[in-house]
């Protein structure tokens, strides 16, 4: 696994982690896997998003701002996209 990037102060060790598999889609579909995912966690949860489309690494980002949440970290892992959002309150 290689580390792409991290923000910020890691999310409280308490928190629970879930998954969305969104390989083999292509946008918009891994922003609206995430964001239905999300609307169902808890505030401080957080949410790791695989994808296999590049446009995920800009999409997910943007969504998150938009939406108050926070990127955690990106990663590559053996030709996947692993995006952690940590879910915040909106």
């Amino acid at each position: 696994m290689s580390e792409e990037r991290s923000a910020g102060a890691p999310a409280a060790s308490n928190a629970s982690v879930h998954e969305v598999d969104a390989r083999g889609l292509l946008c918009p579909l891994p922003v609206i896997r995430a964001q239905d995912a999300a609307g169902a966690l808890a505030h401080g949860d957080l949410l790791d998003v695989f994808a296999t489309d590049p446009g995920t690494l800009h999409d997910i980002p943007a969504w998150c701002e938009v939406h108050g949440h926070r990127v955690v970290g990106t990663w590559h892992e053996a030709g996947d996209i692993r995006i952690r959002i940590e879910v915040c309150e909106t």
